[in-house]
């Protein structure tokens, strides 16, 4: 098995970032299937619950990213299986970087999602490490954001109309990462510019509704008793 550590923090594209972490996930979620084949990372990989932005994969981009992350990035493992003739990967993350569960629950999420806030990380881990109280999530932030050497997350301003500041991995490569944000920020805005309409706009559309119900059902009675007065 390849132990090789990373010497630097790693500059991962998307389509590595991807597979590094659906590799964690699947780690973390369904052991008794993992190391993963190509055949089932690629699937993780294109899921679209748990993943923003949902990605199409194809098996050879998929290959050529595990590629990239074993031989340049020493990030994942391939493993080789007695009596098993196809291969199989494994994510190499705590190997590099000493993470403890929740750790590597939260840097998985941002790197599934993209940023999030501390509420968002403590729905959205779960089903990875459970976390008693939002503020355990912020405990673990800092201790990413503060990772000897260089930090593993950043923290971003809030978006617009929000008060809560949302973190980002900091795994990929600078232009990615920013363009993630400012994706993550137009999307997030998006709601205030279509905002949910208030319960008074509700009830009058409702109440609107309800009136040409009744206007259709009195139409319908109409017709009714015109049409059975013929036989009187």
């Amino acid at each position: 098995m390849e132990e090789q550590q990373p010497q630097t923090k790693p500059e991962l594209t998307p389509a590595q970032t991807r597979v590094l972490a659906s590799l964690i996930e699947k780690e973390m979620t369904t052991p008794e299937q993992y190391p993963l084949t190509l055949r089932a990372l690629t699937a993780a990989c294109n899921q679209k619950s748990n993943r923003n932005p949902v990605m199409s994969l194809t098996e050879g981009d998929v290959k050529e990213a595990l590629d990239d992350l074993r031989y340049e990035q020493h990030l994942v493992w391939h493993v080789d299986q007695a009596g098993s003739r196809v291969s199989k990967y494994r994510h190499a993350l705590l190997k590099a970087y000493n993470l403890n569960p929740r750790e590597l629950a939260v840097l998985c999420e941002l790197l599934l999602r993209g940023p999030q806030t501390q509420g968002e990380l403590r729905t959205h881990c779960e089903r990875l490490a459970p976390f008693e109280s939002v503020a355990a999530v912020g405990d673990t932030l800092r201790e990413l954001c503060d990772w000897a050497g260089a930090p593993l997350v950043v923290q971003l301003p809030p978006g617009p109309g929000r008060r809560e500041p949302r973190y980002a991995h900091c795994l990929g490569r600078p232009e990615d990462l920013e363009a993630s944000a400012q994706a993550d920020a137009a999307e997030r805005a998006r709601p205030a510019a279509t905002a949910t309409p208030s319960r008074e706009a509700r009830i009058s559309a409702l109440e609107s509704e309800l009136a040409d119900l009744r206007s259709d059902l009195a139409a319908l009675r109409a017709q009714f008793d015109t049409f059975r007065r013929q036989f009187e």
